[in-house]
């Protein structure tokens, strides 16, 4: 795998050239009516933006980054910023599906003619509270930005006391995105969508990130006259920087091009940037005391809580709140789903939904935990294990292939190779109960509804269709109730008698023959002729 500077296809990743100790001084103009820094401010995030690049019927900002829609990242960043007011979404009827996607989180403004950042601001406006003293605009692409950026911006606009500041990084591969023009003096003079500017201007390697902070007064008193692009029609946020330059200048915020404000465009750069933030996160985690045998192939939601000493094997994929215990190994190539894993447990290339696993339990290979399952401590999943909606008890061994759905299953039971719980019926789903220390031997078929009481055993290939009284023996198809057998010597019969005569069962297994309710039905038997050369040797009395 490339570096992933090497494949970064935006500007991130690379260190700015320019010394950022200029002289900022001559950049700051005084400015007298601009907010102080005890004024409240309110972050206004533009997603009215359908993202056509991503080539998708769902909205760019609502598609995921470790199980979490791309917005969500931006929304918490400009709450930990702004802490005094929710943040305002600026959506079009394009984008409607993010109000649903967050609804009580954040307040919403509508653009409905999404024709540029200028117009999105200035609906979004119209919900400001009248009592912000300053406004934050950010961009809903950028799920990589920190708060303490957004403070640092804020920050530099009252340092400068200026009507607008914004964020500046130096890069090499600039590609369709705002230039910075600078004045003589080095201040901000302009910024120029790369559509509009001339081959000079495409030369600049100063770009705009999209991240401003306005005096909230001034910005309620210009947005009204921005005029729109002469190329596109569109109203740009930029072209506040001119009249901002008229009313005391511009101050920026220059960074590093560490790629935490790469905007996110198409599906490339989403899975970039997701990249980029899944492997910081196992940084942190690993720093907390994770243990990662290749982080690069560890995929893990933004939501998942690990605790110290737990190991992870290769191509591990932890989904949406799942908690993992301590102590706990998840084998190479599992996978688990909003599930909760206790403390010394295994899972070993399983896949594991919805969940709960108790303390030292262990799973796979090749098992499969659906949707409602509660794995007892210390039970024992192995081979071709499914589990749908189920209780197992404490100690349960469930080695083989098997499935137990809609069943609640006591401790210490033992579940044969082959063991099945046949749930449905074609219309409804039933439940089993099965007690504690049960022994169901191979090839039990267990028709629900059915229970089957504390230290009942199934023989071999038992099809189970009426409850089971507890230390009864369940055998045959479909099974009739036995007295299971005592430990016997050879060639005496049970209890220590003499051995039945020839054709005649133990009174016990007479008596449970009677209780059938009924005799199984006959089967049908399907006459298959030999082949020719096999009946005539057959005939002749000699080997086929």
């Amino acid at each position: 795998m490339p570096p992933l500077n090497d494949i970064r296809p935006s500007f991130a990743g690379r260190r700015s050239r320019r010394v950022q100790q200029l002289a900022r001084a001559s950049r700051r103009p005084a400015f007298s009516f601009v907010s102080g820094a005890g004024d409240s401010a309110v972050a206004v995030i533009l997603a009215a933006g359908l993202g056509t690049r991503m080539r998708s019927g769902t909205p760019k900002l609502l598609h995921p980054i470790l199980g979490r829609p791309m917005l969500a990242y931006v929304v918490d960043a400009a709450r930990a910023a702004t802490p005094d007011r929710r943040p305002i979404v600026v959506t079009s009827p394009a984008t409607a599906a993010i109000r649903d996607a967050f609804a009580g989180e954040v307040d919403f403004a509508l653009q409905a003619d999404p024709i540029g950042t200028g117009d999105a601001v200035r609906a979004a406006l119209e919900v400001v509270p009248a009592g912000a003293a300053e406004v934050l605009v950010i961009s809903g692409d950028v799920p990589q930005v920190q708060p303490e950026l957004l403070l640092r911006l804020l920050a530099e606009r009252r340092a400068a006391r200026a009507p607008m500041a914004l964020v500046v990084v130096e890069t090499a591969t600039p590609g369709n995105l705002g230039r910075v023009v600078r004045a003589d003096d080095a201040s901000v003079r302009a910024i120029v969508e790369a559509r509009d500017a001339t081959p000079a201007e495409l030369e600049i390697d100063e770009i705009n990130t999209g991240l401003y902070a306005f005096d909230a007064a001034w910005l309620r008193s210009q947005i009204g006259g921005i005029e729109p692009s002469r190329a596109t029609g569109e109203i740009y946020l930029t072209h506040l920087v001119d009249r901002a330059r008229g009313d005391s200048g511009v101050a920026d915020l220059l960074v590093e091009d560490d790629g935490t404000l790469l905007g996110i465009n198409d599906r490339a750069e989403l899975a970039d940037a997701q990249r980029n933030m899944q492997l910081a996160l196992n940084r942190r985690l690993m720093v907390a005391g994770v243990t990662m045998a290749d982080p690069a192939t560890t995929w893990i939601d933004a939501e998942v809580q690990i605790a110290s000493d737990v190991v992870l094997e290769p191509n591990v994929v932890l989904r949406g709140r799942t908690r993992i215990g301590e102590g706990t190994v998840i084998g190479a190539a599992s996978q688990v789903f909003d599930s909760v894993i206790g403390r010394g447990c295994r899972v070993w290339a399983s896949v594991v939904e919805q969940s709960e696993i108790g303390d030292d339990a262990e799973v796979g290979p090749f098992s499969h935990l659906r949707p409602g399952s509660s794995i007892g401590r210390g039970a024992r999943l192995g081979n071709f294990a499914e589990v749908k909606n189920s209780r197992i008890g404490v100690g349960v061994q469930q080695h083989h292939m098997s499935y137990i759905g809609d069943a609640d299953v006591g401790d210490r039971t033992n579940i044969g190779a082959g063991t099945i719980t046949a749930n449905y019926d074609g219309r409804t789903k039933h439940r089993t109960t099965i007690g504690e220390g049960v022994f169901l031997g191979v090839d039990t078929m267990i028709v629900a509804p059915i229970s089957i009481g504390d230290g009942a055993k199934t023989g071999a290939g038992a099809v189970v269709t009426r409850d089971v009284p507890p230390g009864k023996l369940a055998v045959g198809m479909p099974a009739r109730m036995r007295e299971p057998r005592p430990a016997s010597s050879e060639g005496s019969a049970p209890g220590g008698g003499q051995p039945p005569p020839t054709g005649q069962g133990p009174a016990s297994e007479q008596a449970a023959d009677a209780e059938a309710a009924e005799p199984p039905p006959a089967i049908e038997r399907a006459v298959v002729a030999a082949p020719s050369s096999d009946r005539e040797a057959r005939d002749s009395g000699q080997d086929p």
